[in-house]
């Protein structure tokens, strides 16, 4: 097998096994909550790398995510938010996560009357702490210069790298879905090590074919 060749046959191998990552890996959370949750509750889980996704009655749906500036109150513009799929009934407000030993590390907004950029009504807005550099895509340069006066505190657990918290709210609280035929729990994922996307995956093997394709015709 010529030089050409062996290259050709490595980027068409690239491809299958980038193909296989993506059926196979758990990073878009599809598999951390199966459908409806052993509670009977409806899960709902976001981290701050725009991975998001809605386990109802019809199982997981992907939560479409993107940068949008924040229309409540104070809010940043260009912030990473999350597409709630018209929630009915979502009540606005702030959901503060504080870590015992640093104090508000990230804020969880609701906005009921925004709209996402899948043209669903009722959005996720996550500002994430920059406190280890601007390593996620929630990443902010500051929270929101002001709060819901409907907002809550919860604590964050677990370890540096792989904390978040676990959000069930009441009647009345942010995130609520009045709606709902179920209680909405919320699995809200803080510094988690974000994995090479499917894209960029592509991208390399898709590099690596033209370069086959220049030293052919060369």
């Amino acid at each position: 097998m010529t030089e050409v060749g062996r290259l050709s046959h490595f980027v068409q191998l690239l491809l299958a096994v980038v193909l296989l990552g993506s059926l196979c890996s758990p990073a878009d959370a599809d598999a951390i909550v199966p459908y409806l949750l052993s509670n009977g509750n409806i899960g709902n889980t976001v981290d701050e790398n725009c991975n998001g996704t809605l386990n109802g009655f019809a199982g997981p749906v992907a939560e479409p995510c993107g940068f949008m500036n924040d229309p409540g109150p104070g809010g940043l513009n260009n912030v990473m938010t999350y597409d709630l799929l018209n929630p009915p009934g979502l009540v606005a407000g702030d959901v503060l996560m504080i870590d015992p030993g640093d104090g508000l590390q990230d804020v969880i907004r609701f906005n009921p009357n925004q709209r996402g950029l899948g043209g669903g009504l009722g959005t996720l807005v996550f500002y994430s702490d920059n406190l280890d550099g601007f390593d996620s895509l929630a990443d902010t340069v500051s929270p929101p210069q002001a709060f819901y006066p409907n907002l809550v505190i919860i604590p964050e657990v677990g370890t540096e790298g792989a904390n978040g918290a676990v959000y069930i709210p009441t009647a009345g609280q942010p995130g609520f879905v009045a709606g709902a035929s179920a209680p909405v729990e919320y699995h809200l994922l803080s510094d988690t090590v974000p994995e090479p996307s499917f894209f960029w995956l592509l991208v390399i093997a898709l590099l690596g074919l033209a370069g086959t394709r220049r030293m052919r015709t060369s």
